[in-house]
């Protein structure tokens, strides 16, 4: 295969990881109730649903901080978005040490994710979302091997 296709089916699928986290940090930023986002989840793991947490008198304010909280989380994903995508741009994964870098942060973080939302969040509608990341990575790693430096 063409060394430049192979160098592409190398980085493109680490820039769209970046990309899938950025949007997904916007949305869980940008949304006026983003616990409703998995919601289903996160009534299984509470153990209550939302209107009865909120229904309580003590959990009047509940929401304002759920709301902060998750615009945190969603900065803290638009973030790391963000920095994959300029390590990809400034690397362009061309060298084995740039590769070997992002592949052992994203495989581990993947692997961590797994463990929590098979463990915890079990119906989350995030699934997809995290076996397209796994697929994207493994793509990439598949790639990478064909590269002869």
């Amino acid at each position: 295969m063409n060394r430049h296709i192979v160098h592409n089916c190398v980085w493109f699928p680490i820039f769209l990881i970046g990309l899938a986290t950025l949007i997904l940090g916007l949305v869980w930023i940008c949304h006026p109730e983003p616990w409703l986002l998995d919601q289903a989840p996160n009534e299984v793991l509470i153990k209550t649903t939302f209107e009865n947490l909120f229904s309580s008198d003590i959990n009047k304010h509940l929401p304002i901080y759920l709301k902060v909280m998750y615009r945190f989380f969603g900065l803290w994903l638009g973030t790391i978005g963000l920095l994959i995508l300029s390590y990809v741009r400034v690397t362009k994964l061309g060298t084995n040490k740039a590769r070997s870098s992002i592949y052992s942060i994203l495989f581990i973080t993947l692997l961590f994710l797994y463990y929590l939302m098979y463990n915890y969040l079990y119906i989350s509608p995030l699934f997809p979302l995290l076996h397209s990341l796994a697929l994207l990575l493994t793509f990439s790693m598949y790639f990478s091997i064909q590269i002869k430096e």
